[in-house]
């Protein structure tokens, strides 16, 4: 993606690697629920996963899957080799150069089982999410499931102070447990990753509420939408396509 002030560039995604692993809360946790809700898509096809970072999802799906294969695009040229290195030499995994908001790789003929994305569709505004989550769900074969995690925007002020302060507990909470020290957590803070702290949010993010989100969901087709995590700002939501 182009290195500016509006959109995700390689400076970010140095700073998402120092700071990821403490600052996503229950990591760990959310990847297995991703996983069992891919599992419950009982049906042929390769899993899209939409914005994959340095591939901890990817890796995930394909060890606990031993025949699918994952199509892993990025918009960052530096998380793609991450997640190459990670996964290793794989015939099942396939990778691709993106920018998420723009349509030629929505278009295609690939019918797939799941999407997943992490932490990346908060980056496009409420039309750009809108549009998304239709053509996913045109990309989806019936049966197939779309699964987000991502960051939102509480609807009133006692809402982001909410989410400010759980944030940083969960933050404080992974930096003990990852290293024994409140280091983790005090980059996280020098660094302003916690948005909810601030009136003005970064340009790059763009998050919208949960209610916008089930609605746009809703209206994207999807059927039986469900939140299964949801803490400090960030929620873990589903879709099937019928």
């Amino acid at each position: 993606m182009a290195d500016d002030a509006t959109s995700w560039s390689e400076t970010e995604s140095a700073v998402y690697r120092t700071l990821s692993r403490y600052a996503v809360p229950d990591r760990e946790r959310q990847i297995e629920i991703m996983i069992s809700l891919i599992g419950a898509a009982a049906l042929d096809g390769p899993i899209l996963d939409l914005c994959c970072g340095e591939g901890l999802v990817s890796e995930a799906i394909l060890k606990a899957m031993t025949s699918v294969t994952v199509h892993a695009f990025d918009g960052s040229t530096s998380m793609l080799d991450d997640a190459r290195q990670r996964i290793g030499e794989s015939d099942r995994l396939v990778t691709r150069e993106i920018d998420l908001g723009a349509d030629d790789w929505r278009r295609t003929d690939v019918a797939y089982r799941a999407v997943v994305s992490s932490l990346a569709v908060h980056h496009l505004d409420g039309e750009g999410k809108r549009k998304l989550f239709a053509d996913i769900h045109t990309m989806l074969a019936p049966g197939g499931v779309f699964v987000l995690a991502d960051v939102i925007r509480p609807a009133r002020p006692v809402g982001h102070e909410i989410a400010a302060e759980l944030w940083d507990e969960a933050v404080k909470h992974r930096s003990l447990a990852l290293d024994g020290t409140l280091a983790g957590y005090q980059a996280f803070r020098r660094a302003d990753w916690n948005h909810f702290r601030h009136e003005e949010l970064d340009p790059i993010d763009k998050p919208s509420t949960l209610v916008e989100h089930l609605d746009w969901l809703r209206s994207a087709g999807f059927a039986d939408v469900d939140a299964h995590w949801m803490t400090a700002g960030q929620v873990l939501l589903s879709g099937w396509k019928h």
